[in-house]
């Protein structure tokens, strides 16, 4: 199984203020919380670990059938990071599942996840723009995501 989740960067700046009072010890865990404060750029990080969050969740999500999201319950750790990838895990209950982002500064975060690393390399990833007209159903993708001015397919 894989997941994958984007974020449009500007999309994220218009609609959450992520430095609200509570925002992030609502949904990130102690650890990740350090790599924010440690972070060059803070907000990417804030995303970067939000899509990463939301990637497993997805498969979680198909393989569980838990329908209830609750970002303290997954826990992620970077193991490589760049100034446009990451790489990096995220513990759901006993589960772990292996993550890779592209990080598009200004534009948009996407991050795959799958249930073991040498399956990433193999995910078909397909970033377009995200128009009602794409009947992106048809092309029969493994998840689909979708934010702001972003459509995410894998297959």
């Amino acid at each position: 199984m894989i997941g994958n989740d984007v974020v449009d960067l500007q999309q994220a700046l218009l609609d959450s203020n992520w430095m609200r009072r509570g925002f992030i010890n609502k949904l990130f865990t102690a650890p990740e919380q350090q790599y924010i404060q440690l972070a060059n750029r803070s907000a990417d990080m804030v995303w970067l670990l939000w899509s990463m969050k939301e990637a497993a969740y997805k498969i979680y999500n198909k393989h569980s059938g838990v329908r209830t999201f609750a970002p303290l319950k997954l826990s992620c750790a970077i193991t490589g990071l760049s100034a446009t990838t990451c790489q990096g895990q995220v513990r759901v209950e006993e589960e772990c599942y292996f993550t890779a982002t592209t990080i598009y500064p200004g534009d948009y975060i996407h991050s795959i996840a799958a249930g073991s690393a040498t399956a990433l390399p193999q995910v078909r990833v397909q970033v377009l723009p995200n128009l009602p007209k794409i009947d992106y159903k048809a092309m029969q993708p493994a998840c689909v995501s979708h934010h702001g001015r972003y459509l995410a397919l894998i297959f």
